[in-house]
């Protein structure tokens, strides 16, 4: 049996469905029962609902499980992101220990190896050490892999609202091309590796067929729209301010602005030592999805 948490999300959903496929025992970790039980259910997996404040809980939906596939999906309401964050890793650490899933895979980020100046990924850091560290000295699974993405291809859904005016606005240094990746191709990734097991702890880096800059990713929706577009490059100064604007909480905008110092300035990323595998979606196929489904 598998458990995968997230799967009402981009990457949960893929893990889910990929082990399906492979005609594997599945069983997904939902929040509420109406954010998708029967549908899954009907797809052929089991049902656990969840939630990562609650351990009892969590040890139930995890007892029996081969393997298990976790992530931390961001808490945008709290202004305390690393201490809630850490208490729900904590949460998610016990209930694997207390009942010994065998090989747990959890979603993490390029630049996790870092203790600051990397934004929202600092709780991915700390998930690492927290879920990662506390399996492997408890000795009740055999393996966990961390799973670091690049960029997630689907970060460029906010700025397509500036197709209409030929242009892709972006906070990064529109001409120099970084690690990106499709969730798809991580969902894919995720279950690969569940499937093969592990012992030990490891980290896997992946990324994309290759890099992008935001002006390569201009040109792709160019193509996929059919008209010019331009990279439109704003300053990391204005990350915080705009998000401010948009209604995030004032931790949330300043963590992005650090994200994105943290990439601009190549702090954010990949770390020497670890395997890098590489995704087959391209950036275009993914904005027409984006696209399609506005």
């Amino acid at each position: 049996m598998f458990v995968v948490f997230g799967a009402t999300g981009n990457t949960g959903k893929v893990v889910a469905s990929t082990l399906l496929a492979q005609r594997k025992a599945v069983r997904v970790v939902l929040h509420n029962e109406a954010s998708g039980g029967q549908l899954w259910r009907e797809k052929g997996a089991e049902v656990a609902v969840a939630d990562v404040e609650d351990r009892a809980a969590l040890g139930r939906a995890l007892s029996g499980g081969e393997g298990a596939y976790v992530l931390l999906p961001p808490a945008f309401h709290s202004s305390q992101v690393r201490a809630d964050n850490d208490r729900r890793a904590k949460n998610i650490a016990a209930a694997i220990v207390a009942v010994g899933v065998g090989h747990v895979v959890m979603l993490s980020s390029m630049g996790a190896q870092h203790p600051d100046g990397t934004g929202p990924i600092l709780y991915l850091h700390d998930a690492e050490a927290t879920i990662g560290g506390t399996l492997t000295a408890a000795g009740r699974t055999r393996g966990v892999t961390l799973l670091r993405a690049a960029y997630f291809m689907e970060n460029w859904a906010i700025a397509l609202q500036g197709v209409a005016q030929g242009v892709l606005p972006t906070f990064l240094q529109a001409d120099r091309a970084i690690p990106m990746v499709a969730t798809r191709d991580v969902g894919r990734a995720a279950a690969r590796l569940l499937a093969e097991g592990g012992s030990g702890k490891r980290i896997v880096q992946l990324s994309g067929p290759r890099e992008y800059s935001p002006a390569d990713v201009a040109a792709a929706l160019g193509r996929v729209v059919g008209k010019r577009i331009v990279a439109q490059q704003h300053p990391e100064e204005a990350v915080a301010p705009a998000l401010l604007a948009a209604g995030r909480n004032a931790e949330w905008s300043r963590l992005f602005q650090e994200l994105t110092h943290g990439i601009n300035a190549d702090h954010i990323a990949w770390e020497d030592g670890h395997p890098s595998w590489r995704g087959e979606i391209d950036v275009e196929a993914v904005l027409a999805s984006l696209v399609g489904g506005r």
